[in-house]
């Protein structure tokens, strides 16, 4: 089952051993997020295509990031972040981060969906890092209703509206976690990084060659 969504934000050239465990991980990943600049860069890079590659080539969703910062950032930058990841990348789906969960930001974020599924995004993920209203799910393919440390999930709770949504619709992001750590939500991430830069670290199961 494809129940891995991994945000690895480290370089291709500098990591290489840890992208060739994404690629091998293929069969369990639902997608990996490409993130070479906060965002696609200023001009594409030749090793994140070459590694987004051969994640397609595997049949793993290529997931370009762009942040959203709260409904803040002009929709405009946003969708051109979009096109980027499609054109250097070969991106076919997005993981739009720190999206609002408010009601008020909804039609901003409807204009995004509507832009990202003309771009070619088949998958769009939203990550909340929190429960959202309820309505974001009608937008998103996937809804990250948390994302934060080992010691803050494991008192995670889930409101009731989520009932009435397959568990394939949600993910959990967490870090700081033991290797025992397991997380809830059918779609997760679960890794040991830490401090500003957790997502620096590969998911505790799935390890590089040595």
């Amino acid at each position: 089952m494809k129940t891995l969504l991994v945000p690895y934000y480290e370089h291709p050239a500098e990591q290489p051993d840890a992208w060739n465990a994404l690629v091998a991980a293929a069969p369990r990943l639902y997608g990996v997020v490409v993130n070479p600049a906060s965002g696609p860069g200023t001009s594409p890079d030749p090793s994140f295509a070459v590694v987004a590659g051969r994640l397609r080539a595997a049949g793993v969703r290529v997931l370009g990031y762009a942040d959203t910062d709260y409904g803040r950032r002009p929709h405009a930058d946003v969708v051109r972040d979009l096109l980027c990841h499609r054109d250097w990348y070969g991106a076919d789906g997005a993981f739009l981060d720190q999206v609002s969960g408010e009601a008020d930001a909804l039609p901003h974020y409807r204009r995004i969906e509507v832009a990202a599924r003309a771009a070619g995004a088949r998958t769009l993920v939203l990550n909340h890092g929190a429960h959202p209203d309820p309505a974001y799910a009608e937008l998103g393919d996937l809804l990250v209703t948390f994302e934060g440390p080992w010691d803050a999930y494991r008192s995670l709770a889930v409101p009731l509206w989520t009932a009435d949504h397959p568990r394939e619709r949600f993910c959990h992001l967490v870090y700081a976690a033991p290797s025992e750590a397991r997380a809830e939500a059918a779609v997760h991430c679960v890794v040991p990084g830490d401090g500003a830069h957790p997502w620096g670290t590969l998911p505790h199961d799935v390890e590089p060659e040595l």
